[in-house]
């Protein structure tokens, strides 16, 4: 390491103790306490590639093998390093909303394309992680004992009465995924659901499903973008698709679902937030696992809500949850790896666990928080107080067995 890089890390390491190992086996210790985390540096350059643009390169280093994790775990030096350096380091200034806005400039095209980028992975990586039903966005853990299982079929019950669904109501879900959400409303709720997606591979799997379980009567997933589709709804839900709108298209997302929507129709958006104002996508997110990929700040929602005459008729936070999802999903990966490194090789597994880990930490220490927001058209879609949500869900404990609805089994 250089003095200078020995004089920075020692100034701004206050919370936790870093120890890093040079390429000559010498110890560099900074602060002190807990959390307490070491690496090595695998070559001479090591650090000096990373201080040049921390925020892409400390992602791509680990992937390169540049450097590995000498004592506790990359979660303990992420932690570290987020803690410590992630506001010396991040961008910011006057030039902050252009560069987030040029960053996810998302025309349907583009969206097709950053769809494929990340969704058409193969269905085992994704198998290896994922709860059964294999839902990809942030689970509800109404206690920390519950199962990765347990916990997303409760966010799928939590949706469901935040919908006020009623037997027979015709559901679009914007950005299905694998088709879980629609699949679990349509089983649980006897409602008529329509998934969109722009993953082939997304659209090829919850086909599959829904066939294999009987559900091709209730459920249908078509390969479109929301901009696309022409038809009106009774509900509307979009949950981990919004991050993928892109900022200059917020507007024509909240103008879509009020033009789908029925008169007294009711919608629900899950999406990652950011706490802070509007920022750019960290670049290694951007580059490797979600291009064109946007965080909205509450600042960013409100003001397209309004302008598109819609009525917010409540709003939640959820804090701690995706990072027990995310940690669950790569305590999953970690023992299926092996099995990737001989098909997909080391530098995807690094990659792989180095995106769960980084996001995880992003909802510990970070910046990031689940923001769930109910829409209608009209004042009056939703009861009043909030105990239509809760009365069920706090009397009985958790099922994963359907209900039985007349005419479906």
């Amino acid at each position: 390491m250089s003095l200078q890089s020995f004089a920075l890390f020692q100034k701004l390491v206050r919370r936790g103790e870093l120890t890093v190992i040079d390429h000559k086996g010498e110890r560099h210790i900074f602060g002190t306490g807990e959390p307490r985390a070491a690496i090595r540096l695998n070559t001479p350059s090591a650090f000096g590639v990373m201080a040049r643009n921390p925020e892409l390169k400390l992602g791509e280093t680990y992937m390169d093998g540049l450097w590995d994790v000498a004592e506790g775990t990359l979660h303990d030096v992420l932690t570290l390093l987020r803690i410590n350096l992630e506001a010396a380091i991040a961008g910011g200034g006057r030039w902050r909303p252009l560069r987030a806005l040029l960053s996810s400039l998302n025309g349907i095209a583009a969206s097709r394309r950053n769809a494929s980028h990340h969704y058409d992975l193969d269905e085992p990586l994704f198998r290896a992680c994922l709860d059964k039903t294999m839902h990809y966005s942030c689970a509800y853990f109404r206690d920390r004992g519950m199962t990765l299982e347990e916990a997303q079929h409760a966010k799928s019950e939590h949706i469901a009465a935040k919908l006020h669904l009623r037997p027979g109501h015709r559901v679009l879900d914007i950005g299905c995924g694998w088709g879980s959400l629609a699949m679990h409303l349509a089983e649980h709720h006897d409602v008529r659901v329509t998934g969109l997606t722009l993953s082939a591979e997304q659209l090829r799997v919850a086909r599959e499903t829904a066939a294999g379980r009987g559900l091709d009567n209730q459920v249908e997933f078509l390969l479109q973008d929301y901009r696309e589709h022409p038809e009106t709804y009774d509900r509307i839900v979009s949950v981990g698709m919004f991050e993928h709108v892109g900022k200059q298209n917020v507007q024509r997302f909240f103008d879509s679902v009020r033009g789908a929507l029925t008169d007294k129709g009711v919608a629900l958006l899950h999406t990652i937030g950011s706490k802070n104002p509007p920022e750019p996508v960290n670049p290694w997110i951007r580059r490797y696992i979600f291009p064109g990929g946007y965080i909205p700040s509450l600042s960013d929602i409100a003001p397209a809500v309004e302008r598109a005459g819609l009525v917010t008729t409540d709003i939640e936070v959820l804090r701690r949850h995706y990072a027990f999802t995310l940690k669950e999903w790569n305590r999953r990966f970690q023992g299926a790896r092996n099995r990737f490194v001989e098909s997909k090789g080391e530098r995807f597994c690094r990659m792989w666990e180095f995106y769960l880990v980084i996001c995880q930490t992003a909802f510990e220490v970070g910046d990031l928080v689940v923001l769930q927001w109910q829409l209608a058209r009209h004042n009056e879609a939703v009861p009043i107080t909030r105990d239509y949500l809760y009365d069920d869900a706090l009397s009985e404990p958790v099922s994963m067995q359907p209900r039985r609805v007349a005419g479906h089994h």
